[in-house]
């Protein structure tokens, strides 16, 4: 299985003044340029380490997900959530070969924590020996306002945190999340089972 956006979220959707305000930095300093690329990318990692643990993206964006064998072809779990819609599922051959699959055949089922490709009728079509299904999907809860509360007060006290130590070689031993940020993320964790197979 594999993940991969088709688009990064762009600089503009980034709550980039959202943490400014946060951090309390002032502006008009001849190196906001510089500041503001930095907070950038404190954002970026702070989301993708958000993401990660929660399996939910935050601001939305299209990916596109390989797989080589459904796990429960009744059923295929979304590796990420929410989902808005799914665009497209093609079927490649063990030489490459693409054939798209025709809608009538899937459908979404949208769930907030476990959405799944499901078959309209008996199972999902057959992924050829060697091959991959490749599934283009639509995720995320909307633009940065439309993330809940939680989560984007998780998203900037991450960021705040790397920022604090921008200049640390390395950060000491302790737990991969900070405490408060945890704590904020937990609702929306998933226990993963056989990702979401039988």
């Amino acid at each position: 299985m594999m993940l991969t956006e088709q688009a990064a979220v762009p600089d503009a959707a980034l709550p980039v003044e959202g943490l400014r305000d946060h951090l309390q930095l002032g502006t008009g300093f001849g190196a906001d340029a510089v500041q503001t690329a930095m907070l950038a990318h404190y954002l970026r990692a702070a989301l993708a380490a958000i993401e990660a643990r929660t399996a939910k993206a935050l601001i939305a964006r299209r990916f596109l997900w390989r797989v080589s064998v459904w796990r429960d072809p009744c059923g295929a779990a979304l590796p990420l959530a929410p989902v808005a819609a799914v665009v497209s599922v093609v079927l490649r051959d063990a030489a490459g070969a693409a054939e798209p699959v025709n809608p009538s055949r899937w459908r979404l089922m949208a769930d907030m924590h476990r959405p799944k490709l499901m078959p309209r009728g008996g199972a999902l079509p057959t992924i050829p020996d060697g091959g991959e299904a490749e599934v283009i999907f639509d995720a995320g809860f909307g633009p940065w306002d439309a993330v809940p509360p939680d989560l984007r007060q998780a998203v900037m006290m991450l960021a705040e945190r790397f920022h604090d130590r921008r200049g640390e070689a390395g950060f000491r031993e302790e737990p991969a999340l900070p405490f408060a940020v945890t704590r904020l993320i937990e609702r929306w964790r998933t226990v993963r089972v056989l990702g979401g197979g039988r």
